[in-house]
């Protein structure tokens, strides 16, 4: 429930098979890509914001216009202007799971990366969606000595049980809280778990909502470090895809409803109804 430039081609969660290319990829290698799309050149480039390009482009968000057809997921081309970072697919991850490579996985892993040390920590996940399951299990690859996800519904919660996290956290008692939620009552609520010099990461907060308050003396008091992300680079995707390929955990599981394009309506309205963590839609081929 956001704003979005039309007409587009929504679907930002994509795998596909080259069909044709310039590049030194082959075709029919099967491939993702980096949801976001930057210059390499701007300031914000050259400063290491990558993911905040002057120029940014970013797959399923952006407008068709007389040289810009193909542009999402919803569709059975995608058109990857020169510059996209394209990574091949290990072959022991199924499609669906890698389509959530290019956003759910690598934002986790972007949000992980920021947040660092991991290793020997406690971390507190505040929302257990798809973001908060692949943080629970990537952290706990990452050699997390604790990991605790949050969340208001019990199902989420039974599921994130199954990628690595427990239930319950102590207040005070986290190095690191990564917030996936976006709703200012569980950011206010999650400085509460945060031992002396730990760190807030906000990455849940992409969608318009009332001002957050936070407590400046606690802020201080404990020597807090509060960071927000948003999308994320090249090289998340990397981790994002070793690890799906190397990972115990069945995210298969996870895509719940399976249907093809012609069915898209079907496919939303089954999201809407049942809520499963993600819904799989085939451009090609009927499931």
């Amino acid at each position: 429930r956001r704003n979005a430039p039309s007409p587009s081609v929504l679907g930002h969660e994509m795998v596909g098979d080259i069909v044709a290319t310039d590049t030194a990829h082959t075709v029919g290698d099967r491939v993702t890509w980096s949801m976001v799309w930057s210059c390499g050149t701007c300031e914000n480039c050259l400063r290491g914001l990558n993911s905040k390009c002057d120029r940014l482009y970013k797959f399923g968000h952006a407008a068709i216009t007389a040289t810009s057809h193909f542009t999402g997921g919803f569709a059975q081309y995608c058109h990857l202007p020169a510059g996209t970072e394209i990574f091949k697919i290990p072959a022991n991850i199924p499609d669906p799971v890698a389509s959530i490579a290019n956003c759910a996985t690598a934002t986790a892993a972007a949000a992980l990366r920021k947040a660092a040390p991991i290793k020997d920590q406690t971390i507190v996940i505040l929302g257990a969606g798809m973001l908060g399951l692949n943080a629970c299990a990537l952290a706990r690859q990452l050699g997390a000595k604790e990991v605790f996800a949050i969340d208001t519904d019990p199902g989420r919660l039974a599921l994130a049980t199954q990628f690595g996290a427990s239930l319950n956290p102590q207040p005070n008692s986290a190095h690191v809280v990564l917030d996936f939620t976006g709703n200012p009552d569980a950011m206010e609520q999650g400085l509460q778990y945060l031992r002396t010099g730990a760190t807030f990461i906000l990455a849940g907060a992409v969608f318009p909502s009332r001002p957050i308050q936070l407590p400046a003396e606690q802020i201080v008091r404990k020597c807090l470090r509060i960071e927000g992300v948003h999308n994320y680079s090249p090289n998340d995707l990397a981790a994002a895809l070793y690890f799906l390929a190397t990972t115990p955990y069945n995210f298969q599981s996870l895509i719940v409803g399976h249907y093809s394009l012609h069915q898209i309506n079907e496919a939303f309205a089954f999201a809407q109804s049942h809520k499963p963590p993600r819904v799989a839609i085939y451009p090609n081929e009927k499931p």
